[in-house]
């Protein structure tokens, strides 16, 4: 076992047939393919994911969705059983939640859904933008002329034929974020 840090990708252009989203696997539990959906795009979009990947990536999501159900049958069962003789012993769901998060850790650390692994691969982490301050609510409608117009709900310029006009075409614009 070689001791360490891990060592650095290197940069290179992964082949165009590698740079393909992978296909979910068919053989994962519905859990597991709605992890996969949740994660396969984005990582995909971030140069995280190739097709040569798909096999940690399954491998990720079969580890969570195993992990999910065996929190679930914590919730039902006491964490800590007594057996017919007596002795007293950790629920075997215990031992499955641990294994799999072991598991969950390492494939997170290889695809880069960690902080730490994701500042070696060299990927900003994502961030949310600044808060949004303001919501201003506007009308939008064609003019005569064919024009876009945009026009704050409470313009006093706005004449009653563009009222019923703004009725059809009415939107909700948030500062251009979302």
């Amino acid at each position: 076992m070689i001791r360490g840090r891990k060592p650095v990708p290197r940069s290179g252009a992964p082949t165009r047939a590698l740079s393909a989203l992978p296909r979910c696997p068919a053989h994962l539990s519905d859990v597991a393919r709605k992890e996969w959906r949740r994660l396969a795009t984005p990582l995909h979009a971030a140069g995280l994911l190739t097709v040569a990947d798909r096999a940690a990536l399954s491998a990720y999501c079969q580890a969570w969705a195993r992990w999910v159900e065996a929190e679930e049958k914590l919730r039902e069962t006491p964490a800590l059983l007594k057996t017919p003789s007596g002795y007293v012993q950790q629920s075997p769901w215990l031992s499955v939640a641990n294994k799999q998060l072991e598991l969950m850790g390492k494939y997170m650390s290889e695809l880069g859904l960690t902080p730490t692994s994701r500042s070696r691969l060299g990927v900003a982490d994502a961030r949310p933008h600044d808060p949004v301050t303001k919501i201003e609510f506007v009308t939008v409608f064609t003019d005569d002329n064919g024009n876009r117009v945009e026009r704050p709900l409470d313009d006093p310029h706005r004449s009653r034929d563009a009222e019923k006009q703004d009725a059809r075409t009415m939107t909700c614009e948030l500062d251009g974020r979302v």
